[in-house]
């Protein structure tokens, strides 16, 4: 059984992300996404939420399970007896970044490949960064995100509004 692991910090998952989880589920017997806890990062939904985003958007797709995970990627993968990460580019400069990243990851672990799928066009320019820009302004993110996560979205800043005021 061919088992993957696509890692990221999906705060918010996007149909960008959508787009690699459904190429990859073609590809792999099972996927597993793996929800990274960065102690270095303040993201804008909590780690569970996240992972709530994904179990959503994934519902129908049943060789996908979601976790949570801190610590070196090869040991999630590891610890989940994948061999591959997956991982999604969208640019020459993401290439220079996730290739540093899938080299380090095979001196750790030579067994742990990694292969890449480039982003369908439609969503070259999308990125989570972007999307929660663009919904900190009250933008329209209807078709950057899943509906459960633009309600989701539009909620977590009507609050940070409130508590403002």
């Amino acid at each position: 059984m061919s088992i993957a692991v696509y890692p990221g910090s999906f705060d918010p998952v996007t149909y960008g992300h959508l787009d690699i989880i459904k190429r990859s589920i073609r590809v792999f017997d099972k996927l597993i996404i793996g929800v990274l806890i960065n102690s270095e990062k303040n993201p804008l939904f909590s780690t569970q939420e996240r992972v709530d985003f994904l179990l959503e958007a994934t519902k129908d797709m049943d060789n996908v399970e979601v976790q949570s995970f801190s610590g070196l990627l090869v040991d999630f993968a590891r610890e989940n007896h994948a061999d591959i990460t997956v991982r999604g580019l969208r640019a020459v400069t993401d290439f220079e970044y996730e290739l540093q990243i899938a080299q380090i990851n095979n001196k750790l672990d030579s067994n742990l490949d990694t292969m890449f799928f480039t982003t369908s066009t439609e969503y070259a320019y999308l990125s989570s960064t972007i999307v929660r820009e663009i919904a900190s302004y009250h933008g329209d993110i209807s078709e950057l995100v899943p509906p459960y996560v633009e309600q989701k979205m539009k909620q977590k800043f009507r609050e940070s509004i409130e508590g403002e005021a």
